[in-house]
Parts: structure tokens; C-alpha cells; sequence
């Protein structure tokens, strides 16, 4: 069992299946961290929450799963985030968001951030994303950076993943800089070719870890969709086989985690990336970003 810190925006989730739509909760770092905590792993989730309904109906759902929530503060003005998810014929995703007045777009507001250091610091492994860098302000991103450059600094491992929104920054060329910051600390890599593409308009997975590596993260993954993925020794490892998705909401957050559970258990790069794509496989066949669990 590792002890481990994800950052990020939990947010209520609306999902339409016949006629109906159901409220869940989603996000890609808590998709991460809820699938790390079924996995056994003691995961505590940095984010914050209001102090309304729906943000207490979030934190009893979110205990429930088996993280621990000392670390989701509470800002006394702001709400919970909202997204609803609406899937095609084949199972691709797209968003809506409600999201400006989301609480955890204040978390450094709330907290004493000498305190949250000294409480992460020693964490085995922390997570977090290039959309945890978008919510957050521009004069909070250094915090974060600083958190998890303390924990690498004390011997713990950093796993970034650069999930590029476009609608999230003021521009390429802000959403770059941030970028490149987070992977010159980053020990693990899990960037997405589509996203990378988006942001900097390279051509292929191997330039896109190259890259990577040249900015200082040690391990990079790429992930390639239904094509699998490319691990660091330049293999592509490819899913056991071809699904037709019901919803492809959170694959790459499941992959992240099924990848991340499997390298601390031991596992080499390649395990490790086949058992992020039985983790996704079975994410996708289901509803909702974080689907319950079942046999």
C-alpha cells in the first residue's frame, strides 16, 4: 500500500441513459484517485468543496469509496463544479461544464500552505494534472509546482498527466508554459498524443516522449486511444482487444491508475501499461466516469 496525494476538481456528474439523467461525480484526478483507493492504496484527495448539499453529498460519496478526505477544504462562498456528459453512437464523449463558481478553483485560497506542505511532503507518489493547473489561478500554479517538487526533493515519485482543455486557458501559449513546468518535475509521464498534438502540434508518439524526457520526466508513457500505448523503451503496447465503448468518459484516468497501481506493485513499464488497459476496458463498457463496482 502506497501513500498517495491527488490534486485536482472532483465535480458532480450528469449522465443520460434512457430518458433519464443521473447524478454521479467525476474528474479526472478524482476518477484516478477513487480507482488507486479500490485498489487498496491509502489515497488522500487535495481539492475543495462548498459547504452546500450537493458538495456534502460529494464528500459522503467520496468516503465511501475509501478516500480520505482530509485534504478537500471548504470554502465558505463557492459550490461544487458540474459537468454533464453526452456520448455518440460510439461512445465518445463530449462536455458540459458549470463550473466558474467551483470551489476548488480556490483550494490554495483556504488553506495554510506551509501546514499542507509539511503534511504531504513525505507522500509516496502525487498526482496531478495540466487541468489542476488550469482551474487554479495563475498566482496559485507555483504552490502546486512547489508541492510536488517537495514531495520528489523528499524521495516520493510525481505522476503528471497532460489533459490539455483548450477552454481552460487563456491560450496555447499560457496552457505551454504551464506545461512545461509541471514535466521538468514530473517523475512519470502520461501525456496523450491527441492532446499533445492540440497544444504543440507534434506528430507522433515518439517526438512527444522525446520531448518529454528532454524536459527532465524520467518515465513517459503515451497514451494512443484504441491504439494502445508507448511505453519508454519505444514498444507500443497494444488493449487485449478491440471494445465498442459505451462511454469513454475517464479511460485515461483509469489507465493512469491501473498503470501507477501496477509500477508501485513492482510491475515493468509493459505489465504495467496492459493492466491500465484492462482497467480502461472495463471503465469504458460502463456509464459515467467512475463507474460503481461490480463483479
Amino acid at each position: 500500500m502506497a501513500r498517495i496525494v491527488c490534486c485536482g476538481e472532483g465535480m458532480l456528474e450528469l449522465t443520460h441513459a434512457n430518458g433519464v439523467w443521473d447524478l454521479g461525480y467525476g474528474g479526472d484526478t478524482l476518477n484516478t484517485a477513487i480507482h488507486l483507493a479500490r485498489q487498496g492504496h491509502d489515497v488522500r484527495y487535495l481539492s475543495a468543496l462548498g459547504s452546500d448539499p450537493f458538495s456534502a453529498r460529494l464528500r459522503e460519496q467520496w468516503g465511501a469509496e475509501g478516500l480520505d478526505l482530509s485534504l478537500v477544504l471548504t470554502h465558505p462562498r463557492r459550490v461544487a463544479g458540474l459537468y454533464a456528459v453526452t456520448t455518440d453512437e460510439r461512445g465518445e464523449r463530449s462536455f458540459t461544464y458549470w463550473r466558474e463558481a467551483s470551489a476548488a478553483r480556490e483550494m490554495f485560497a483556504v488553506v495554510d500552505f506551509d501546514s499542507l506542505a509539511a503534511t504531504i511532503d513525505t507522500s509516496d507518489l502525487f498526482c496531478f494534472s495540466l487541468i489542476t493547473l488550469a482551474i487554479v489561478p495563475p498566482e496559485h500554479r507555483p504552490l502546486l509546482l512547489e508541492l510536488a517538487a517537495q514531495v520528489r526533493a523528499k524521495g516520493g515519485r510525481v505522476a503528471y498527466d497532460g489533459n490539455y482543455r483548450e477552454r481552460l486557458w487563456a491560450g496555447a501559449a499560457e496552457a505551454r508554459a504551464a506545461h512545461e513546468q509541471a514535466i521538468a518535475i514530473a517523475d512519470i509521464g502520461l501525456p496523450t498524443l491527441e492532446d499533445e498534438q492540440s497544444i504543440r502540434g507534434q506528430g507522433d508518439a515518439t517526438v512527444v516522449a522525446e520531448l518529454w524526457s528532454s524536459l527532465g520526466c524520467a518515465e513517459v508513457i503515451v497514451k494512443l486511444g484504441e491504439e494502445g500505448c508507448r511505453v519508454p523503451d519505444g514498444t507500443i503496447v497494444s488493449p487485449d482487444q478491440r471494445l465498442k465503448p459505451i462511454d469513454t468518459s475517464g479511460a485515461g484516468d483509469a489507465f493512469d491508475a491501473g498503470y501507477l497501481d501496477a509500477r508501485i506493485k513492482g510491475a515493468l513499464p509493459r505489465e504495467a501499461a496492459a493492466a491500465g488497459h484492462r482497467l480502461a476496458a472495463w471503465t469504458i463498457m460502463r456509464a459515467g466516469a467512475i463507474p460503481p463496482r461490480d463483479a
